[in-house]
């Protein structure tokens, strides 16, 4: 067996088989079968170090300085290397930096998202700098990346697909645009399109846009060097979603909620509200003057507060001012964050008629996530040029929701996730810190 190990026949075969069911059969990309005739010469020919890489050798053996030196080199590239392929195709931390999914989630947690559940995407972006996101360091809007070259979206076979009430972590979608300090520095959270709608709103459509740009600078971002959101999946590819009075059906059946989802509650007493009280609730977030507070908690917290003895009525809240902030963010419909809908959910290979009452509603993934050039003239739809009254989807897409539903930027406002958006699943909290210090009980602890 030992002499079996050494062989360098066997080494070859060992390798080449599982580089070719990694990067061949595992990407469906036939290119890198130009890799077998390099690891052939790392274990049988030895070309490349007889002509080139035994100077190396003979320099580490001369100067033990060089030696060092080289060894930091060598093991820092292996290191780099690793750790980007792990990140890439296996997983990632993500740390929460909003209350969207409390009480599943806290701000503070860093979540394991598994790239393998969904199956990891292959970088559009394959071009830049390794443990960098989007922008370089100690800098706003100097891109960590080149995009001369982008690569079409291809996902990778994963463990399983997206199901109902999953916890996703997804590149957000209108986040292919950012605002980027000028004249004025951006709202924190408010996004381009918002911004964009308030200015067209006021000077109108041209104008508006103009006098944006003399305020902001502007970077566009590939779709995988956007944010990073992570919500809950509440609708799939096919399925009608609709909100009513904050209760969710899907497919005209009232969705399954965790018992972690929260509201916006109006309660009124007849003595003050104590941090203490709301603590001992678990309340979290909480404001107001007596005798009227709002309190963001789950339905059983709400039952609790309400049998309190200084607890005169508890409501919940229920948004009904429709704007041009929720999806589809038109005129035409009067959506609103807890009346929503109906709404079907995109499915690739779907043929739909498409007409100039439904176009608000896909119109962003037919221009923006589609590629295609989309204008309306004299009442007539052209895609690219030529007359449309239908459109076939080319992508699956879907509907994610924050547990912490009125304090949650998710679709209701910006509106589907096309399948190339999605990062992969939260899986774990594998740490998590807080204004307390290292919350211990929370650290590995699943995600439902």
């Amino acid at each position: 067996m030992k002499q079996l190990l050494k062989n360098k026949w066997f080494k070859f075969g060992v390798v080449a088989v599982i580089y070719t069911l990694l990067t061949v059969v595992w990407t469906g990309n036939l290119w890198m079968l130009l890799g077998l005739p390099l690891i052939y010469d790392l274990y049988i020919s030895r070309l490349f170090y007889k002509y080139v890489w035994h100077y190396n050798d003979e320099l580490c053996a001369r100067s033990p300085l060089y030696k060092s030196i080289w060894g930091w080199i060598d093991a820092i590239l292996w290191a780099t290397v690793a750790a980007t392929l792990l990140h890439l195709f296996v997983f990632q931390l993500y740390k929460v930096p909003t209350s969207s999914m409390e009480k599943t989630i806290l701000i503070g947690d860093y979540i394991y998202v598994s790239k393998i559940a969904y199956g990891p995407q292959v970088p559009n972006t394959p071009i830049s700098m390794p443990f960098v996101f989007n922008t370089m360091p100690f800098t706003e809007n100097t891109k960590s990346y080149c995009d001369a070259i982008q690569w079409d979206y291809h996902r990778l076979k994963g463990i399983k697909k997206i199901k109902r009430g999953d916890v996703v972590v997804f590149n957000y979608p209108e986040g292919d645009t950012v605002l980027i300090t000028k004249r004025l520095r951006p709202t924190p959270g408010v996004s381009y399109y918002d911004v964009l709608r308030s200015y067209q709103s006021t000077y109108g459509e041209r104008e508006g846009r103009a006098r944006l740009y003399e305020d902001y600078n502007v970077n566009v971002h590939p779709v995988d060097k956007r944010e990073n959101y992570i919500k809950r999946c509440v609708a799939l590819p096919g399925d009608k979603i609709k909100i009513e009075g904050t209760r969710l059906t899907i497919n005209g059946v009232e969705a399954q909620i965790p018992d972690t989802e929260q509201h916006i509650y109006f309660v009124q007493t007849t003595a003050p509200l104590t941090d203490y009280a709301m603590r001992k609730v678990g309340v979290r977030e909480w404001g107001g003057n007596m005798p009227y507070y709002y309190l963001t908690m789950t339905a059983e917290e709400a039952k609790v507060v309400e049998k309190m003895a200084i607890v005169e009525s508890v409501t919940l809240y229920d948004n009904t001012t429709a704007g041009l902030e929720f999806f589809p963010n038109s005129k035409s419909y009067s959506w609103t964050q807890d009346n929503f809908g109906e709404l079907w959910v995109p499915q690739k290979g779907t043929t739909i008629a498409l007409t100039t009452e439904n176009l608000p509603l896909y119109r962003r993934i037919i221009e923006q996530y589609e590629g295609h050039n989309l204008e309306v003239k004299d009442g007539q739809i052209l895609i690219d040029g030529t007359p449309a009254d239908s459109y076939t989807f080319a992508m699956d897409y879907y509907w994610m929701m924050g547990d912490n539903r009125h304090n949650s930027a998710d679709s209701r406002f910006w509106g589907f996730v096309p399948e190339d958006h999605i990062v992969g699943k939260a899986s774990f909290i594998a740490f998590s810190t807080g204004e307390e210090g290292i919350r211990w009980n929370r650290m590995f602890r699943k995600i439902r």
